[in-house]
C-alpha cells in the first residue's frame, strides 16, 4: 500500500497563498486532497488523474485552488490562492488505483491517506 506525507500547510492572513505537497512512495494512479474543518465532516477538494490530464474540484475551490503532480518525484500539489477563512482545515492527501468518476469526493472510497498538514486562515 502506498504510504502519502502531506507537508505545506500553515497560518496564513485571508488573500493569502499556500503550496501543499504530497509526497508518495510509490506512483499513485489517482490522487485527491481532501479537508475536514473542526467538527464537520471530511469533504473532497480536488483530485487529478493519472498522466495530470483530468482534474476536478469542489465548487467552493473552483477559481482558486489548483491541483497538479509531478510523476518524476511522485508528487502531488495543491497551490491554494485568494484563501479565505473558510478555508480553515486539517488537509488530507488520498490515493488509489481506481477511477471514481464523479464519486470522487466520497472519501470512503479512497484507500491511502497521509496524516493530514494543517490550514489555518485568519481573517
Amino acid at each position: 500500500q502506498v504510504q502519502l506525507v502531506e507537508s505545506g500547510g500553515g497560518s496564513v492572513q485571508a488573500g493569502g497563498s499556500l503550496r501543499l505537497s504530497c509526497i508518495a512512495s510509490l506512483y499513485t494512479y489517482y490522487t485527491a486532497w481532501f479537508r475536514q474543518p473542526p467538527g464537520k465532516e471530511r469533504e473532497g477538494v480536488a483530485v487529478i488523474y493519472t498522466g495530470g490530464g483530468t482534474t476536478n474540484y469542489a465548487d467552493s475551490v473552483k477559481g482558486r485552488f489548483t491541483i497538479s503532480r509531478d510523476d518524476v518525484k511522485n508528487t502531488v500539489y495543491l497551490q491554494m490562492n485568494s484563501l479565505k477563512p473558510e478555508d480553515t482545515a486539517m488537509y488530507y492527501c488520498a490515493a488509489s488505483r481506481w477511477n471514481f468518476g464523479d464519486r470522487w469526493a466520497d472519501s470512503d472510497r479512497w484507500d491511502s491517506w497521509g496524516p493530514g498538514t494543517q490550514v489555518t486562515v485568519s481573517s
